[in-house]
């Protein structure tokens, strides 16, 4: 019989409900004799012991509450009655040893992928349309949708463009408000994409924003960095720029921060200056002509067998749930674990969710001077946090709340299941680039959009997303394979999620086992052969953090 709850580790004196338990049921596999004091819904937790006001709350080994008021044995964890606490950190002996997975039957393996000048490999081949300012959004929307449809990269009229014309044609012949809410409509899918004049461009992707002018110099700097980013990562082949001119993110900076990330830089590129073009037409006329050239050279850049280890993948969740932590999240780091061995890299963000697992993370540090750097990051984050009025201790939403992530430390305990247990290479400050193999850590807020934006910009060439309440967040320019803690979610939302790792607490796998059907599954993603499902649906998510405004 399938166990109804689970105490993650022997220290913890509190258990997950592995499915609903009504209120005066006896759980005793294992845990001795408990009687429910309430109903315990699932994903939510319960006291394995009486607790009195002020005990620690232990869960994953590691604190990650108080309670604030007397707890019953078999009683209900809520925000009524534990908040959040966190254990401190400070630099202590490394400690590197780790569950090396066994990786033979992956050592031969291949992935087919996009060879680039620098070394890297890009699991796709995108061409990159980039407003320096927000000025210039409108021009680079005009520039992608022309192309777009010219080159066969768009519908022309998309689904809900068939659903409006049927509308249109029902309130023509007098059908009422009622009649147009509650008819079915038929729409037959459409397919008059042409076909692509260049079959190895697989998008030609916007990155607009809203930044780039009067914003801070660090603004302006980090912006500059995370565009460098996306142009030297290996799933561009090049990049069109649109600059006003008088902005603070200037192209001289762009530029310096391109050859900051590759010395070599050789991809094409076209910067144009609206301010010295002057004419606005004229200025887009250009930058279709370049660009078209562009895509020519770009387009003979051809998928080519490439070793594992050329993998860089982003470990991301968002829409978090009590699940997240006991499956999506640990198969997702076996996962890294994987890669890791087999001499790729892996990163591993949103620091505001790594609160009260630091001094793991800092023991794993190859070195004292990783370490520091990672303990001044999240020292420094949370103050920053602290002075306008918040802390990592809000970054739970209520959605996080409402399905059993009490504290952010409960959160941050499962979050960092994703890095698996191999050592810690590097930590980067946002918008870093990735300069070595194994784990690296990456500053950037726990709002999963930038983070992963921040994740792409790093280097990564593919990323991992679990979620347990659904979330349809992609990336322009690199798969985003969502990943699901609960077979519900995935059965209700499989147009947008990829894999379900709910099998776990249903019973019919292990973690282990969820975690090699991933990287199977990453495989070919990489190679091409699968596209992931919210690349498939256009989710083109891209945000620039603004440092110290979210969490």
């Amino acid at each position: 019989m399938q166990s109804k709850t689970l105490k993650v580790h022997p220290d913890d004196n509190i258990a997950v409900a592995l499915t609903t338990l009504a209120k005066d049921a006896v759980i005793s596999n294992g845990l001795g004799e408990i009687i429910l004091q309430e109903t315990i819904p699932a994903k939510h937790k319960f006291a394995l012991n009486d607790l009195q006001q002020g005990d620690d709350v232990i869960m994953y080994g590691v604190l990650v509450g108080k309670a604030i008021k007397a707890i019953s044995k078999g009683g209900l964890i809520t925000t009524a009655n534990i908040k959040h606490a966190a254990n401190t950190y400070t630099l202590k002996e490394r400690n590197t040893q780790w569950n090396k997975p066994d990786i033979l039957k992956w050592q031969q393996r291949t992935f087919m992928g996009y060879h680039r000048a620098d070394g890297s490999v890009g699991t796709a081949n995108h061409w990159l349309i980039i407003p320096m300012v927000f000025c210039e959004n409108k021009n680079v929307d005009a520039l992608q949708e022309a192309l777009l449809k010219a080159l066969g990269y768009k519908k022309s009229r998309s689904r809900y463009e068939l659903i409006t014309e049927s509308l249109v044609a029902q309130y023509r012949l007098g059908r009422t408000a009622d009649e147009i809410l509650n008819n079915v409509i038929a729409i037959e899918e459409n397919t008059d994409t042409h076909k692509k004049i260049f079959p190895d461009i697989d998008g030609i992707k916007i990155l607009n924003h809203t930044l780039g002018c009067a914003g801070t110099k660090d603004d302006t700097t980090a912006l500059c960095g995370l565009l460098a980013g996306y142009i030297t990562h290996p799933n561009v082949a090049g990049a069109t720029v649109l600059s006003l001119g008088c902005q603070n993110a200037q192209l001289a900076i762009l530029e310096e921060e391109i050859y900051k990330r590759d010395k070599q830089f050789s991809k094409p590129l076209f910067l144009l200056e609206q301010q010295k073009i002057g004419n606005e037409t004229k200025m887009l006329e250009q930058a279709t002509r370049q660009t078209f050239a562009g895509l020519m050279q770009a387009n003979e850049c051809k998928r080519e067998p490439a070793s594992l280890n050329k993998l860089c993948i982003g470990l991301e969740c968002g829409g978090s749930d009590g699940f997240s932590g006991i499956t999506a999240n640990p198969a997702v780091g076996h996962v890294a674990d994987i890669i890791v061995a087999l001499g790729g890299a892996v990163v591993l963000s949103e620091f505001p969710e790594l609160c009260g697992v630091e001094q793991n993370l800092s023991d794993r540090c190859v070195d004292d001077a990783t370490a520091e750097k990672f303990m001044h990051l999240m020292r420094t984050y949370n103050e920053r946090a602290k002075a306008v009025g918040s802390g990592f201790d809000s970054n739970p939403s209520a959605g996080n709340i409402r399905d059993g992530l009490i504290t952010d430390a409960m959160k941050s305990a499962g979050a960092a299941k994703k890095g698996g247990s191999s050592p810690v290479t590097d930590v980067l400050d946002y918008p870093g680039k990735i300069t070595k193999p194994g784990l690296n850590l990456l500053c950037t807020p726990g709002s999963d959009i930038e983070s992963t934006t921040a994740e792409v910009a790093a280097g990564a060439n593919l990323v991992l997303f679990t979620t347990g309440l659904g979330t349809p967040t992609g990336n322009p320019v690199t798969p985003v394979i969502k990943i699901s803690t609960n077979t519900t979610l995935y059965n209700k939302m499989n147009d947008i999620i990829d894999i379900n790792t709910g099998t776990i607490v249903d019973g019919k796998e292990t973690v282990e086992q969820a975690g090699e059907r991933i990287f199977e599954y990453i495989i070919k993603v990489a190679s091409g052969e699968v596209q992931a499902k919210a690349n498939a649906t256009n989710h083109d998510d891209f945000i620039p953090w603004k440092r110290g405004i979210s969490l």
